[in-house]
């Protein structure tokens, strides 16, 4: 049995919210940079470069690249041998929280309940997911989701009629209908199967995938592949102003349902895509 801290969950955690909101992340650079050498029309390329150039600040500068600096989202891959001492996991993550937003300067923007919507000043708290995983190690996977794109978010129990094209279709639509409300370019994740709420969990947990990582299945790989080909084809492009690039990446994550079900959601990044790692 391995231990690991409170306090070093706690100093991981600060540590994954600023970076997350000032360093936008490599693959995601890489993306746009691609993007640039594709595209066609002349403001799509000025979008682009300019959020290259905010990115660019905001690693110098140490400053947010956007003003919404998002919801702390986590998703924590807990080793079964690994052995968490001196407060709890979740107590260690929301401490975390308050320190990175708060010592980073990182704007508070969670109420702390829906009907009365009073600003709880720290950020906290955040929204926890834990996997149980084989190992003593404890990997936390945090994005810092801005609403701008999670608003733009949507969730359907198809019937399995509907097919993957009706799968297509609801994704293309949910696109579509984000418009530039989503800061495009976007990356799409994608949940199919599961039931009602395991469709959004797995949504949200195919943007912590890097962009660019194709998911390992043949079929859902080929199925990333052609959503991110007709997706491109709406013609949205970066910011809304037009272009070939609406999307950076697509990602797919699939799991058991009833044979009855054919239930998808859809979660959108805005073309910040914040998230980091670490393994402790």
């Amino acid at each position: 049995m391995r231990e690991v801290t409170y306090e070093q969950i706690v100093d991981a955690v600060k540590q994954l919210c600023i970076e997350a909101n000032v360093d936008l992340g490599l693959d995601v650079v890489r993306a746009m940079q691609e993007a640039r050498k594709r595209e066609k029309s002349p403001v799509a390329d000025e979008v682009l470069s300019q959020l290259l150039q905010n990115a660019e600040i905001a690693a110098s500068e140490r400053v947010p690249m956007c003003q919404d600096t998002g919801m702390a989202v986590f998703l924590v891959e807990l080793g079964q041998d690994c052995h968490i001492v001196g407060g709890s996991l979740y107590d260690a993550i929301n401490e975390g929280v308050r320190r990175g937003y708060g010592d980073g300067y990182l704007r508070a923007s969670i109420v702390h309940d829906p009907i009365q919507r009073k600003n709880t000043g720290d950020n906290t708290p955040g929204i926890v997911h834990v996997e149980l995983a084989a190992g003593d190690t404890c990997t936390i996977h945090m994005t810092a989701k801005g609403f701008g794109s999670e608003n733009m978010s949507r969730l359907k129990m198809m019937k399995p009629s509907d097919g993957i094209e009706g799968v297509k279709a609801f994704v293309l639509e949910t696109v579509r209908l984000a418009g530039p409300n989503a800061c495009p370019p976007v990356v799409v994740g994608v949940g199919l199967g599961g039931n009602f709420e395991m469709s959004a969990y797995l949504a949200k947990r195919a943007l912590f995938r890097p962009i660019g990582e194709r998911n390992q299945r043949e079929d859902a790989a080929q199925l990333e592949l052609a959503l991110l080909e007709q997706i491109n084809q709406l013609g949205l492009g970066p910011q809304g102003m037009g272009g070939r690039t609406t999307a950076l990446d697509v990602h797919v994550e699939l799991y058991a349902t009833h044979i009855a079900g054919l239930p998808v959601a859809v979660n959108i990044n805005c073309h910040a895509s914040r998230h980091k790692h670490v393994t402790l």
